[in-house]
């Protein structure tokens, strides 16, 4: 079956197919992007695990994928070979694919650079940022809020928490999507993405390899100067270990950000009454990012491989089984969550138990940037819950991209009004 138009077959027969392979071929099927959601309700009721058509396993269903993730028995470190076996560049090493000691030793000295005091400190840059795009959207009338808000905002503030110079910000941005794309399985895109990939990882690597080397000759009040300085116990990140931690701070932080703003505001666009809410109710701004991360998490798939054997939910699996965690399908569970199609702001607002989203993964590999994006997120919905009283949708569904791991818009048109 050809899942993108690009020639490539997955394993899935043609022939016969049932209700669940449809599901299957739509939840990794570019035409589906758009909404993922009903396929995913039929892998789930198909049970805990489900043939694939990459060759591991899909896991939909919430209690299954948050107690992989919870266990340092599945490791992170295969999904590069999992998921890009023809990849003819190597990326440099970052802890997210590394397991203990290594990623322990490595977020262990980045985290010293990335503290939540740093990130707090950008609150009022943000607020800047944020203000000056919306005057200008709200000016236009009819934007694309992508192009409006969405990238710029956080585009703006990860170049300037590393410090990259405003006028490479739109070459950041060009490098950031090729290799955004290229997180997608190397079976779902074209030759062209696949040299696009390397093109851009090059680009990358050179890039900030300068950076790098001009901050450890002479440091700056910035994120690379702070981790070209970090030690501990007089070890300190290596070239391609620093280089690891950008990429991973600029394409996955930066690209996920960018589609939380975009999914939220369409969210609040089809739930009208929780737009009102959230104008009523500001304080709501920051319960409404982990809500919005859970309804639409922008990071729709991740992977794990069982390093030793492990029984789950009555199957058991030996060293080495791979499994796809489907943490888009996870957080609409209706086992973990109460009506879990609806957004609802006040969610994570209760005093109430409710069950964490697993948009930021849990355990060794819980996102390092959580606190930025939620910051990011949490300033833009202020901001337009006060200047804005209605946003009419100009395309529906808007366009999207093919991205599949990292899911989001390439456009979203719309028609502002700002408060009276």
């Amino acid at each position: 079956m050809d899942l993108a138009g690009t020639g490539r077959t997955a394993t899935t027969a043609v022939e016969d197919i049932t209700g669940v392979q449809h599901a299957v071929i739509d939840a990794f099927t570019p035409g589906w992007r758009h909404d993922p959601y009903r396929s995913y309700d039929i892998l789930r009721a198909a049970g805990p695990f489900v043939p694939g058509p990459l060759g591991p396993s899909l896991v939909p269903g919430y209690a299954e994928c948050d107690a992989i993730l919870q266990n340092p028995a599945w490791s992170h470190a295969e999904e590069s070979e999992l998921l890009h076996p023809d990849s003819d560049v190597e990326l440099p090493g970052s802890f997210l694919w590394m397991e203990p000691p290594d990623h322990t030793r490595l977020r262990g000295l980045v985290s010293k650079a990335f503290t939540p005091r740093r990130i707090e400190g950008m609150r009022g840059h943000a607020e800047q940022v944020v203000a000056s795009l919306l005057e200008r959207a709200l000016a236009d009338g009819e934007v694309d809020l992508v192009e409006a808000l969405a990238y710029p905002l956080p585009l703006t503030m990860v170049c300037e928490l590393l410090g990259v110079p405003a006028s490479e910000h739109g070459a950041i941005r060009r490098m950031s999507a090729g290799i955004a794309r290229g997180l997608d399985p190397d079976a779902l895109m074209s030759p062209a993405e696949l040299a696009n990939r390397t093109a851009a990882v090059g680009e990358f690597l050179d890039f900030f390899g300068a950076l790098v080397a001009d901050r450890r000759a002479r440091p700056r009040q910035d994120l690379i100067s702070a981790l070209a300085q970090v030690e501990a116990e007089d070890d300190r990140l290596t070239a391609a270990e620093m280089l690891g931690t950008l990429l991973v701070l600029v394409v996955a932080g930066h690209e996920t950000t960018v589609n939380l703003i975009s999914n939220g505001i369409l969210a609040l666009i089809r739930h009208p009454d929780q737009f009102e809410l959230l104008r009523q109710t500001p304080g709501l701004a920051l319960p409404a990012v982990d809500e919005m991360l859970r309804y639409d998490a922008p990071a729709q798939l991740t992977t794990r491989t069982a390093r030793q054997e492990i029984t789950l939910s009555g199957h058991t699996f030996a060293p080495g089984d791979s499994l796809i965690l489907m943490l888009g399908s996870a957080n609409r569970d209706p086992d973990a969550f109460t009506d879990p199609d609806r957004l609802d702001l006040t969610r994570y607002a209760r005093r109430a138990r409710v069950n964490r989203h697993l948009a930021f993964g849990l355990g060794l590999h819980y996102c390092i940037g959580a606190s930025l994006v939620r910051l990011e997120v949490e300033v833009a919905l202020r901001a337009i819950a006060r200047r804005v009283s209605a946003i009419t949708l100009l395309a529906d569904p808007p366009p999207y991209r093919p991205n599949l791991v990292v899911r989001g818009m390439s456009e979203l048109p719309v028609r502002l009004t700002a408060s009276t």
